[in-house]
């Protein structure tokens, strides 16, 4: 069954709501997304062909998933050649049981991770901690978040919705004992925590950025050298992606590295890439003893076959569509109820946990475009709601989930009438006339949010934009009037 653990999107509504109220946590992912985005911008203003990068990187993913059967038997046979054992798992039970089974046969008591979303979607965790193993993160975010109890809130920055403070009282909370409270300090005591479960684990579990088809090798990036500790101290290392991590050529590399470092955390290239073409060949060598790669569809297949849906498996979880929505800086993560949050969660966990599962989450967007705009792989994610929404309409979901239905059936009548109304020249200039007024004095007549709900649920967490000067008619006669 395909499916992505612990979805709770059905609640989107109400957490979206209460998460609005967590004034600090607002502010402290506004500063990441502001940080990220004045990154992105210097990183990819210095590459003078940034544009033909998209594109280029976008044609190739395009043209992967439309031989991707192909390209994964190539890959597959590559792979074993070069003495790894590939498994392939069509759901996400499949994926846990086929891991677990890895790990019972190498006798492990301890097994550590680096950075994964893939074992995130089918709570791997959770699988093997239900038969005695002891399962820790050592990407420091995730082990953050792994020791609060939570899920990740950002698909590259896990634990964006912790300040130090927070980390501070967890830390002693469950270390118990009193610690210093600077970042230099705290990062120093996650380490020597973190070095222990490495010498002890006989299992290493990685996720996967790319798979190459060409080599039957994959490459996974990092910034901390843990999964460097990961791979190569547990005689087992198990890789974990979903099929669409695939690129053609290892060649191909040399664009993806230039793009995912600055796209997903402002830098020209991230601090460590590992490139894995097997186990070790000699008793002196460093490494594992055996490499798995585990192969995930769960339900990916299905998009293939609509050219729309299936840019969303272009995506290459850099993570700056979350780091530009202005709905993701509002909410954060962990309203989505999914490990997938953001534009990309909106689009990913309804198609593979299913419209019944996160029918609201399509409409978790203004459709303002900025997700599009930014992503390397040129993902029309935009267009990819709308298609979803209407699918949420049209297939009777709405019918099953009262919120959603009540929210469809009530804008329907208002969107008749402001179609109606922006087809009138007359009518759109008075329209835009009282829009202007009522902007003008809502933030400081509270008189109109009883006649007004929306204006009212706006104005709770935000300030109405003020509008400049006219409107553009009004500007435009006032320009001919000044040329003539």
């Amino acid at each position: 069954m395909n499916t992505i653990h612990n979805v709770r999107s059905k609640n989107f509504a109400d957490d979206s709501r209460a998460a609005l109220e967590k004034v600090e946590i607002r502010g402290a992912i506004a500063r990441v997304q502001n940080i990220a985005n004045s990154k992105l911008a210097k990183a990819t203003s210095a590459v003078p062909d940034w544009q033909d990068m998209r594109n280029k990187a976008s044609a190739i993913k395009a043209w992967t998933l439309e031989n991707l059967a192909d390209q994964l038997e190539l890959f597959e046979r590559n792979a074993l050649a070069r003495g790894m054992k590939v498994h392939w798992a069509k759901d996400a039970q499949q994926a846990c049981t086929i891991i677990r089974e890895i790990s019972e046969a190498a006798n492990a008591k301890t097994v550590v991770k680096s950075k994964s979303m893939v074992t995130e979607e089918i709570g791997l965790n959770h699988e093997l901690e239900n038969v005695g193993m002891e399962v820790v993160e050592t990407d420091l975010g995730e082990w953050i978040v792994q020791l609060a109890g939570q899920t990740p809130a950002h698909i590259v920055i896990p634990a964006i919705n912790f300040s130090r403070e927070s980390v501070h009282q967890l830390f002693e909370e469950k270390l118990q004992r009193k610690l210093p409270s600077d970042a230099e300090s705290l990062t120093m005591i996650a380490r020597e925590e973190l070095r222990a479960a490495f010498l002890r684990a006989e299992v290493g579990i990685t996720g996967v950025n790319y798979l190459i088809a060409e080599t039957g090798s994959f490459l996974v990036l990092e910034n901390e050298g843990n999964q460097r500790l990961t791979t190569s101290l547990p005689k087992v290392h198990i890789a974990v992606a979903g099929i669409e991590k695939l690129i053609p050529r290892l060649q191909d590399l040399d664009l993806f590295l230039r793009m995912i470092g600055r796209t997903g955390t402002g830098q020209i290239v991230t601090t460590y890439q590992n490139l894995f073409s097997g186990p070790k060949q000699n008793e002196t060598d460093d490494g594992p003893e055996e490499v798995h790669m585990v192969l995930i569809d769960n339900g990916r297949s299905q998009l293939l076959s609509d050219p729309m849906r299936r840019q969303t498996l272009q995506c290459i979880r850099c993570g700056a569509c979350l780091n530009t929505c202005p709905v993701y800086r509002q909410i954060g993560g962990h309203a989505y109820g999914s490990v997938y949050p953001g534009p990309i969660g909106s689009i990913f966990t309804p198609q593979i946990a299913g419209m019944h599962e996160a029918s609201q989450l399509p409409f978790a967007s203004s459709l303002c475009g900025a997700c599009r705009d930014v992503c390397p792989v040129k993902i029309d994610i935009p267009a990819v709601l709308l298609e979803l929404r209407q699918a949420v309409v049209e297939d009777n979901v709405t019918g099953r989930d009262e919120k959603t239905a009540h929210k469809v059936k009530s804008e329907r009548i208002p969107f008749k009438q402001w179609a109606r109304l922006m087809s009138s020249p007359r009518g759109y200039a008075i329209a835009g006339a009282c829009a202007r007024l009522t902007a003008r004095v809502a933030n400081h007549i509270r008189v109109f949010d009883p006649l007004l709900p929306p204006l009212a649920a706006w104005r709770k967490v935000r300030t109405i934009p003020q509008p400049e000067g006219g409107s553009f008619r009004s500007r435009w006669r006032a320009k001919e009037r000044q040329r003539k």
